[in-house]
């Protein structure tokens, strides 16, 4: 492997038909790519450079169908999340494959899946953590357990005879299938009700079908939920611009309803996984361990979990980053601070970025009004643009000061590090950083 390749996914293929078009769309997206064009270049990379996840093409033949097993023992214990692209088959996922899908692959909808599957990876990796920590400390935490009840599709759409078949076939795959005609009955049941996928008839509105899906990356309950576009043939939406709104996979009546009810499925079985792991990991806040105010760790905590993150982000061969957030100091805030109005708020600011940090993420409360954030997977660049979010958000936040007086809102001074020989000298990099910036 040539020196200094930053690559996040290796794309396994004996020529450039598939991995040609969508290592340069992968690339353009953010996830940069390496290719292999045999095994053996595949399991170097994925032992040598900081590789996310693996997309094999089974084209390539026994070679290629044995190959996920190969590439998660090569990069263990980080965990590998392997996508085969091609013919699905049965036997692929009790082959080490995670996802199966038919060419032609979209860079777009590949991106999205990649993102689901690492950002699963690795919050399952946090949570053997975690486990550990709270054990340490007497607490334990509760094993994610598979949900074997029927998955939940919501299908929304005029019931054409084509979503009808479709709608039939989900069932025979033992989905149980809800059917909203419109937006708004939509709307009414993803609230009222937990869905494992929507699929999305487009129909002769496809525009109106994008529109729902972006209601759904709106929604912070509902943005993870995978939506299925299911479009005629001779539709004006591109599979382009409906990835881009935030279609998680694109379907005709020309594909076979079996196929797109199996597509549909594995897509639900996916996000099932990933909440199941989230759910594991946001129960350390009912273990009695963190802090009472606003429900992130305590200092202590917080130490011990960043030692061993750090243990473990050498051994898996990830980034590991730190983020700093402090109250910044400011001649409005002396006074609210002086009349113990802030020390009111900061319950709600450490709720807030409690909710603001993606899952694996581990939030902490160092000081009266001072927090950290460490995050596994993840490079300083990154690292900063996630503080950077947080910091907005909460600074467009009005909080109350008293009656009569004007809400004021907060800013903060950020510092980021990413974890190099010792954690610790991490942390004091960041903590540094915050504390010589001044708030614009």
């Amino acid at each position: 492997m040539a020196a200094g390749v930053q690559a996040r996914v290796v794309i396994v293929a004996r020529d450039d038909a598939l991995a040609g078009p969508l290592s340069e769309g992968l690339d353009r997206l953010g996830w940069r790519t390496v290719t292999a064009r045999g095994a053996y270049a595949a399991m170097a990379a994925v032992a040598d450079l900081q590789i996310e996840a693996a997309i094999i093409d089974l084209a390539g033949g026994e070679e290629a169908l044995s190959l996920a097993e190969r590439l998660k023992e090569a990069c263990a214990p980080r965990r590998l999340p392997v996508v085969g692209v091609g013919q699905p088959h049965p036997s692929l996922e009790l082959r080490g494959f995670d996802l199966t899908l038919a060419a032609p692959l979209h860079p777009a909808q590949a991106a999205m899946r990649l993102e689901t599957l690492v950002r699963t990876a690795v919050a399952e990796e946090e949570f053997e953590l975690r486990v550990e920590t709270f054990a340490d400390r007497g607490r334990s935490l509760d094993v994610p357990e598979p949900d074997s009840a029927a998955f939940q599709v919501l299908a929304i759409g005029e019931p054409a005879p084509q979503f009808l078949a479709l709608s039939n076939a989900l069932a025979r795959d033992g989905a149980e299938v809800v059917g909203a005609f419109t937006a708004y009955t939509a709307f009414d049941y993803l609230h009222e009700r937990r869905f494992d996928a929507v699929v999305l008839w487009a129909g002769e509105n496809p525009q109106e079908a994008l529109s729902i899906a972006a209601g759904l990356r709106r929604n912070t309950r509902l943005y993870h939920t995978p939506a299925v576009l299911y479009m005629r043939p001779e539709s004006y939406v591109t599979a382009s611009e409906a990835y881009h709104r935030g279609i998680t996979d694109v379907a005709t009546p020309e594909t076979q309803e079996s196929e797109t009810a199996r597509r549909v499925v594995e897509l639900a079985r996916a996000y099932r996984r990933q909440t199941s792991v989230r759910l594991a990991l946001e129960s350390a806040r009912t273990s009695g361990l963190m802090d009472a105010a606003t429900g992130l760790f305590t200092r202590d905590l917080f130490a011990a979990h960043l030692a061993r993150l750090a243990q473990a982000s050498k051994l898996r061969n990830r980034a590991l980053s730190v983020c700093v957030l402090k109250v910044a100091e400011n001649p409005d805030l002396a006074a609210i601070r002086k009349d113990g109005w802030l020390a009111r708020a900061i319950p709600q600011i450490g709720s807030m970025i409690g909710r603001l940090v993606r899952v694996e993420d581990t939030a902490a409360r160092l000081g009266p009004d001072v927090f950290a954030l460490a995050l596994p997977a993840t490079p300083a660049g990154a690292a900063r643009a996630a503080g950077e979010r947080i910091a907005a958000v909460i600074g467009c936040t009005a909080f109350e000061a008293g009656e009569g007086k004007a809400p004021f809102v907060v800013e903060f001074d950020l510092g980021v590090a990413e974890v190099g020989e010792t954690a610790g000298r991490a942390l004091e990099e960041a903590a540094a950083e915050a504390y010589a910036r001044k708030a614009s």
